[in-house]
């Protein structure tokens, strides 16, 4: 009997014992992690970004933001290669198991890193100039900072979200002097090597913390276990960044690269809620696998109630966000806020949107529904693509704002019907049991 089955048969055994409310309580404890270790993360990144926007004015922030959103691309095609499948597969396994999963998929990501870093290097530096420099040095620091992500995602997915906090404190801690560094030096590439230098620290702090290491020799045999899902995954998350990607570079094209700063700036004011957004994002699939596990009747009302609660959740922080005086907003974004300040009615409903739809992606992933979500995210992408750049068209930099927050809209309606399909097609199958290595 496989450890899956075993948990099932106990728990199946006594659905309304007294073990429901611990598990409520160990619930609770992971998914607080989650927030924690996303409020440490994100105030870096939010650091970051306000440091730069003051720093160096909007044209620079708008370079800045392009190698940002190539990051994110490549993250996504780190996660879905390598730690979207260990959450997934490898959320609350046996530890050997675990630690096994955890060095190909480690060492996966940090291949990842190597390869499109060199990429990144080569065309940095033939293109020259501040984007050349900028992309030279992402290049540069891809490595650490993708293993960095992986360490975190690693410890989730073994319940350990204290070590992901402390882990990205460390990050947070390394930032201080790194900024400090790179504001005497006053570019946008000192700016982007500082950022990845307190990764890679925390980075070297993950293998302390977990004594794995990470292997890249296992990367091939890992993205081949894990195929069934990790290409459709692959797919998907370069669909979202690969959306943002295309959306800041026609941006630019279109109206020019300080707009690209603007609607970095307008992220930036929702920075805190989004680390509530992303801080769950990082547990949910996790506890939806464990939920699908142990009451799959549960999971249709667990992930209404996390849409639901993030879609009313950001609502509220835009309200507050209107209130924010000029002087004040001034004050953080510098000559940005002007302009970003604009954009946060359609940037919020946008983000109030894709929080309902992040509740139905949850439960696709726990169902290891790779198809379906793949066929949402790819309809998603092209939404978000078309609503962004045709607003762009039509009403510059706000009527972007207004489309982003139409199209979102629209996906998470498919979202949302592509999970009632799956969750019927689930009571006719068995549940897939947890591979091990």
């Amino acid at each position: 009997m496989t450890s899956a089955e075993r948990e099932k048969t106990t728990t199946a055994a006594d659905p309304a014992g007294p073990a429901r409310p611990n598990a409520r309580r160990a619930m609770a404890g992971r998914l607080s992690w989650g927030l924690a270790d996303q409020a440490a993360s994100s105030a870096t990144n939010f650091v970051v970004g306000i440091y730069v926007a003051r720093s160096l004015g909007l044209a620079a922030f708008g370079v800045f933001s392009l190698a940002w959103v190539t990051f994110g691309v490549v993250l996504g095609i780190s996660r879905g290669l390598a730690t979207d499948p260990l959450m997934v597969r490898f959320s609350g396994v046996p530890e050997a198991s675990w630690r096994g999963a955890v060095a190909r998929s480690s060492g996966t990501a940090l291949g990842v890193g190597g390869v499109v870093g060199a990429v990144c290097l080569a065309l940095g530096l033939g293109i020259g100039g501040p984007v050349g420099s900028a992309f030279a040095c992402l290049g540069v620091v891809l490595p650490g900072l993708l293993l960095q992500d992986a360490w975190r995602f690693s410890f989730f997915a073994a319940g350990a979200g204290r070590k992901a906090f402390v882990n990205d404190l460390v990050m947070g801690a390394a930032l201080v002097p790194a900024m400090v560094v790179a504001a005497r030096v006053g570019s946008v590439g000192a700016f982007v090597l500082a950022w990845g230098a307190s990764a890679a620290v925390a980075a070297g702090y993950g293998h302390l913390q977990s004594g794995i290491r990470p292997r890249p020799a296992g990367a091939r045999a890992w993205t081949r276990e894990q195929r069934d899902l990790g290409y459709r995954y692959l797919v998907e998350n370069v669909g979202v960044s690969g959306a943002g990607q295309l959306r800041a570079y026609g941006l630019g094209a279109i109206v020019g690269v300080s707009a690209v700063g603007v609607i970095r700036g307008a992220e930036l004011l929702l920075g805190p809620f989004l680390a509530v957004l992303m801080g769950l994002s990082l547990v949910t699939v996790a506890e939806a696998a464990r939920v699908l596990r142990q009451a799959p009747h549960r999971l249709r009302a667990f992930c209404l109630l996390l849409g639901g609660g993030q879609a009313a959740a950001a609502l509220l922080w835009g309200a507050a966000l209107l209130l924010v005086p000029d002087r004040l907003g001034e004050f953080v974004l510098g000559d940005v806020w002007q302009a970003a300040s604009g954009l946060i009615v359609p940037a919020v409903l946008g983000v109030a949107a894709a929080s309902l739809g992040t509740g139905a992606a949850a439960g696709l992933r726990a169902l290891a529904a790779a198809r379906r979500s793949l066929r949402c995210q790819l309809i998603a992408s092209t939404l978000y693509v078309g609503g962004g750049l045709g607003g762009a068209v039509v009403a510059g930099t706000v009527g972007s704002a207004w489309g982003v927050a139409a199209a979102t809209l629209g996906s998470s309606a498919v979202w949302w019907l592509e999970l009632r399909s799956a969750l019927r097609e689930h009571h006719q199958k068995p549940l897939p049991e947890v591979r091990t290595p």
